[in-house]
């Protein structure tokens, strides 16, 4: 008569190492390089380099328009005179300057 009361020494270290290996990949799919909570980081960092896209896409657009408001094809009187008066600090005769 031999009963066994006690399992196997086999298959507890199979199942030790079973939980062992899903608790790892488990681990790794949640918190690892390629996990969920990296991926959440990646995803909030693409939105905001896209918002600052867009402002340097802006900013751009609204410099390209200026210079070519001020090309030689291209001649907007009113914003030669604001750069006049902007950068050399020219005024109108008819002007009265207030400090």
């Amino acid at each position: 008569m031999n009963t066994r009361n006690k399992p196997a020494i086999g298959v507890l270290l199979y199942s030790a190492v079973a939980f062992g290996l899903g608790a790892y990949f488990t681990f790794a799919a949640v918190q690892g390089d390629y996990g969920l909570f990296r991926r959440a980081e990646i995803e909030a960092g693409e939105a905001e380099l896209r918002a600052q896209l867009d402002t340097l896409q802006a900013r751009v657009a609204r410099m390209e328009n200026l210079t070519k408001r001020l090309s030689d094809t291209y001649l907007d009187l009113d914003l030669l005179d604001q750069q006049a008066r902007d950068v050399l600090g020219l005024l109108r005769a008819d002007e009265i300057v207030v400090r």
